[in-house]
């Protein structure tokens, strides 16, 4: 072999190495690319599932929020409710007293809270404090009668 031939062939070699590392650099590059895509491809569907749980928990604290406020204007209806209720009650109960006759002059206070009724006063007689339990406990809504009435006969 002569010198020119083998610097030739070395050359070649040389040639031949350099272009195959280039090669393998350039796939190389590409895998790194490719794995970089996927990575980014990847973080992007992860924000996404971040993003739509997000909101599925912003939907979920809107309608409880949503059930609290009907939930507190049903209360509120429910408890101005109870005191127009107590308010017939009461209206009712001091009707049906006065309809009575031993009962009609007398001065008997009634108080009413969420159906209790609550009668004080004075009664003539013991019949007639019995009288006024019964017709409250018979008056529509009425939970219970307490009857604080003093028996104090007629003054004659």
């Amino acid at each position: 072999m002569n010198k020119h031939t083998l610097t030739t062939t070395a050359a070649a070699v040389l040639l031949a190495g350099v272009a195959l590392t280039g090669c393998g650099k350039r796939e190389s590059a590409e895998s790194t690319a490719a794995n970089s895509n996927d990575s980014v491809i990847a973080q992007a569907e992860q924000k996404g599932r971040d993003m739509q749980a997000d909101a599925s928990r912003g939907m979920d604290q809107a309608k409880q929020a949503g059930r609290d406020v009907a939930q507190d204007a049903k209360a509120a209806t429910d408890k101005a409710g109870d005191k127009v209720a107590d308010a017939v009650i009461t209206t009712t109960v001091n009707a049906e007293l006065a309809k009575d006759s031993s009962l009609s002059a007398l001065k008997i206070n009634v108080d009413t809270d969420n159906g209790r009724v609550a009668l004080r006063g004075t009664a003539p007689s013991e019949a007639a404090r019995e009288r006024a339990t019964q017709l409250a406990s018979n008056v529509k809504g009425v939970v219970s009668v307490d009857n604080q009435l003093s028996v104090e006969p007629a003054k004659s």
